[in-house]
């Protein structure tokens, strides 16, 4: 299985040590196979390299060094290859051990050894397991006698006692014949072999017995038997011998047939190599004597264009100097024939360019005359028609004021000749034509009265309605004065527009340089600028009460308000008035919006600013404009 699949993103290199952990559970796992059937290593990380039959001292040398000191492969590589070199040194080491052992250990008895019957591949059997764990006989038995590299334990059930009887199996090697030697020296060293299983069977104890297969355990009755007659074959180790040094000698003679072969085709590539070598050698001749010759032509044809370039560069120098004192005399003659047409043509062109800056100033002058005359014109109509509308506006007031003593005058006659015909409607008799004839002649009087007093206030309405006509009048001329003065009105002058209820902002930007570094100071007054001003915006926020002022309710500032009391005492005297002031413009002139107002205003005089002052400036505006013009 190749990891590489699995390799979707790297890691970094001190990652390494940490990531190497998961390939290691997933080698003991089984998951990569590292030792294959035949017993060979492999480097599970690796399958597309060529070697895969690596021994064990190589294989761990090939993953240290690629885990610790490559510099081409990547960290997850590395980290890999340190986890398969933890893997073998770890659960690998009887790989080690094996190398190390002798291939074919000297038999203890040669005689006897060399011609007893085995059973191939080499087989051990245990008899007699009673107190294991019956879950996993198996496993356990692998745990138990893992010293001896067995490959694998096969289990069957004795019917006869019902005890567990099992089958060892090693390699087919030498070194699983030396293993399966051991694992029976060690049961006659207990006086748990075969001999003593044979000999106690009619007084079987609890332990368990075991031996090297042979001849007679092949030929047994049993599953044992069964199963070793089906999976093995009975050899003597004598041929056995003769059989693996008859495959040596084969080996070896193949070999040595590979070896000739290969000198034979060394001999042949080292005749073409030598062949090459003296064809080279005399192509590098024939390249140095070409390059040569190339050089040497290369000098001669830089020289001889050298030589030409120099030839050319005088003869353009000396064309050059004939060209360039041509030229002066030709410039000499040029110029003072451009002298004498000059003279004319510059007295022409003086004389056309003061008559066209003189006919330029004249149309400047009589338009901006002109234009001086209609913005006089248009400032004096709109004075006169201000006076007369003023004139207009006291005459109304004085009429009005005269209607109104009639008015009065009028009810009290009325009142009195009421209360006389109720005097005399009391007081006379009515059979009297004296009295009935005065009663008469004041009624008649009283009606007069009454219907004057109509006419009075007939008038007196369309007056007063005449009067709200010129008011809105009024107002409409100041507001477009003041939407079309914007641009006309400088910011340092007596006479401007100011937003009513807009808090000034100079009290805040300097109590702010006093607390704040420099670079805050214009931050943090704008963001307290703004929150003050949406305070003033909130109608829920009122800090007005009312009072009584000779007998009159009126409204007046609230000075145990929590937040003009805070302000006041946290920002100082200057805010808090900067702020009081924006609320009292705000309830005059937008109590209901609690949006700012723009008004004509007068900064001089800290007032609202008149149509007369407001058109007195735009007179004096337009007089300076015609001074800069002339």
């Amino acid at each position: 299985m190749d990891y590489s699949s699995e390799e979707d993103s790297d890691i970094s290199e001190s990652e390494i040590e940490e990531y190497k952990e998961k390939p290691y559970e997933q080698l003991k796992s089984g998951k990569y196979k590292v030792k294959s059937l035949n017993g060979t290593l492999r480097c599970p990380f690796c399958a597309g390299k060529k070697k895969q039959d690596y021994k064990y001292k190589d294989l761990l040398q090939h993953a240290s060094g690629v885990g610790k000191g490559s510099a081409n492969r990547s960290a997850k590589q590395k980290a890999y290859h340190l986890a398969l070199a933890k893997f073998l040194e770890t659960d690998l080491a009887s790989e080690a051990e094996q190398i190390q052992r002798p291939t074919l250990p000297p038999p203890v008895n040669p005689t006897v050894e060399q011609n007893d019957l085995y059973v191939w591949p080499w087989t051990g059997i245990i008899v007699n397991i009673k107190n294991e764990p019956k879950d996993n006989v198996s496993g356990y038995l692998l745990k138990r006698f893992s010293k001896y590299r067995p490959l694998d334990i096969r289990t069957f059930l004795n019917k006869d006692d019902l005890t567990i009887q099992a089958v060892v199996e090693f390699n087919n090697d030498w070194n699983g014949f030396v293993n399966a030697t051991d694992f029976e020296k060690t049961f006659d060293a207990e006086h748990h072999g075969k001999k003593n299983w044979v000999s106690g069977k009619s007084n079987p104890s609890s332990n368990i017995f075991g031996w090297f297969a042979r001849a007679d355990d092949y030929d047994s009755a049993g599953p044992i038997g069964e199963y070793l007659r089906k999976k093995g074959k009975l050899r003597t180790i004598s041929d056995i011998v003769q059989e693996a040094s008859e495959s040596r000698n084969t080996v070896v003679a193949n070999l040595a047939n590979e070896i000739d072969l290969t000198i034979e085709n060394l001999n042949k590539i080292q005749y073409q190599y030598n062949e090459k070598t003296m064809s080279l050698s005399r192509m590098l001749e024939e390249k140095d004597k070409l390059h040569y010759a190339f050089e040497e032509e290369t000098r001669k044809l830089q020289w001889r264009a050298r030589e030409k370039v120099r030839q050319i560069l005088d003869e353009q120098e000396k064309l050059s100097e004939e060209l360039e004192r041509k030229k002066k005399i030709l410039d000499l003659r040029s110029k003072e024939l451009n002298r004498r047409e000059v003279l004319t043509e510059q007295e022409r062109q003086q004389l056309e360019e003061d008559r066209e800056k003189k006919d330029v100033r004249n149309n400047s002058l009589q338009l901006a005359s002109m234009e001086q005359k209609k913005s006089d014109e248009n400032v004096l109509r709109l004075v006169e028609e201000q006076k007369r509308e003023k004139e207009e506006a006291l005459n109304k007031i004085l009429l009005l004021e005269k209607q109104l003593d009639a008015k009065q005058k009028l009810e009290m006659e009325i009142e009195e000749l009421k209360g006389k015909l109720q005097v005399m409607k009391h007081l006379g008799d009515e059979d009297d034509t004296a009295v009935k004839k005065k009663m008469e002649e004041m009624n008649d009087e009283l009606k007069q009265k009454i219907e004057d007093l109509e006419d009075l206030e007939s008038m007196n309405q369309t007056l007063i309605t005449k009067e709200r006509y010129s008011n809105d009048e009024l107002q409409e001329a100041r507001k477009e004065l003041i939407d079309g003065l914007n641009e006309i009105l400088a910011p340092r002058t007596n006479i401007g527009i100011k937003r009513m209820g807009e808090i000034d902002d100079k009290p805040f930007k300097n109590a702010c340089k006093e607390r704040f570094p420099l670079g805050e100071a214009d931050i943090q007054a704008s963001i307290l600028l703004s929150l003050w001003q949406e305070n003033l915006k909130d109608p829920a926020w009122y800090p007005l009460k009312v009072v009584q002022v000779d007998g009159n309710p009126q409204a007046i500032l609230d000075g145990n308000d929590d937040k003009l009391r805070s302000l006041k005492e946290e920002w100082g005297e200057q805010i808090y008035t900067a702020v009081v002031t924006a609320f009292q413009e705000l309830n005059e002139y937008n109590p209901s919006g609690r949006y700012t107002v723009s008004e004509l205003w007068n900064f001089k005089e800290k007032r609202k600013a008149t149509l007369k002052e407001v058109i007195a400036y735009i007179v004096s505006h337009i007089k300076s404009l015609k001074r800069k013009r002339t």
